[in-house]
């Protein structure tokens, strides 16, 4: 993983992820006062914590406010300020004197420490909590994350349906192009290449799979739902080619096609939103960095982490063996 203190998109990966934060909590054991449905720390409690002065702390907020706040830093005033002190029994003898008070959500307390340089503590947390996300990522995916993109309960579906596609695809290039056997992979690289600017080597080499491995496994029902609408139109354009012409299309014909294709504005929208995808999903789960796609990457957002790591994920296995079940009842009606 990149160096959290420069790296905004992987602290906030981290602190989007409820179920590292959990584990990171019992781990820390800091004492926090329940308040507005969440758990908070004052800003003197956060600087106790990591031993660091008041101008220090001041300036990090100052310079990083916008993050920190998104992720739960607010200063109290007035009314809320009075609530606040009705919790905290710290502030029971101090409390009144106070006319302002910061305060830190938990997850704003990591986010400060992802940020400190100035602390021994900070970096302590930080090596922490990089091993705390790797082991709980590990443990939720079963040990694979490689193939973390089958929890999703939309693969087993897409990928099925991709074969389908597929298979249209291949009868096409087998009908109307006039190559060698070669023309397979050619033209599946070329699809790979037009969605997610790499071809499959590329791609076997970023996650690391052997030759053995069927890449498209590997894969997100997005970006094989993309790929097989990608495939199904460019088997319909080849088609409509070679009855136009009456014959079968030579290398270049059936290059302009997929040139022409991959600049369809229609397609364009979809392509983005696959490539942040893949390039956020990867580097997050996987901690795999797709070079070409590296202007992609944003934070992955909460629900992400329920869907690949939450109740509803579960192994291909899993839910092969559901599956079979569903079907097995069925027979016996």
């Amino acid at each position: 993983m990149n160096d959290l203190t420069v790296s905004q998109i992987q602290r906030q990966n981290i602190l989007n992820n409820k179920f590292a934060l959990q584990e990171v909590e019992r781990n820390i054991g800091i004492q926090t006062v329940y308040f507005e449905d969440d758990m908070w720390l004052t800003k003197k409690q956060v600087q106790e914590f990591y031993e660091i002065s008041d101008s220090t702390i001041e300036r990090y907020i100052e310079k990083n406010n916008e993050e920190l706040t998104s992720n739960g830093y607010k200063v109290l005033r007035g009314k809320s300020l009075k609530d606040y002190k009705e919790h905290d029994a710290t502030l029971m003898d101090a409390g009144s004197k106070i006319s302002i008070l910061g305060i830190f959500t938990f997850r704003a307390f990591l986010n400060l420490g992802m940020l400190l340089t100035e602390s021994e503590k900070a970096k302590i947390l930080r090596s922490m909590i990089l091993d705390i996300v790797i082991d709980v990522m590990n443990q939720k995916a079963g040990g694979h994350t490689k193939y973390i993109n089958q929890r999703d309960e939309d693969f087993l579906i897409q990928i099925i349906k991709e074969e389908n596609y597929r298979k249209k695809f291949t009868d096409a290039l087998n009908k109307y192009v006039a190559m060698g056997n070669i023309k397979y992979a050619v033209y599946t690289n070329k699809v790979y290449q037009a969605i997610f600017n790499e071809n499959a080597n590329e791609y076997r080499e970023i996650l690391k799979l052997d030759s053995k491995e069927n890449i498209r496994h590997t894969m997100y029902s997005e970006i094989l739902a993309l790929i097989a609408g990608f495939e199904n139109g460019i088997a319909d354009l080849i088609q409509q080619e070679y009855e136009a012409k009456g014959r079968k299309l030579n290398g270049r014909e059936t290059d302009m096609i997929f040139q022409n294709a991959s600049k369809n504005p229609f397609l364009e929208p979809l392509i983005e939103k696959a490539r942040n995808k893949m390039a956020s999903w990867d580097l997050c789960f996987r901690d795999a960095l797709h070079e070409n796609l590296k202007n992609y990457v944003s934070a992955v957002p909460k629900e992400d982490f329920h869907r690949f790591l939450g109740e509803k994920s579960k192994s291909l296995e899993e839910r092969l063996e559901e599956t079979k079940e569903v079907f097995l009842r069925l027979k016996d009606r």
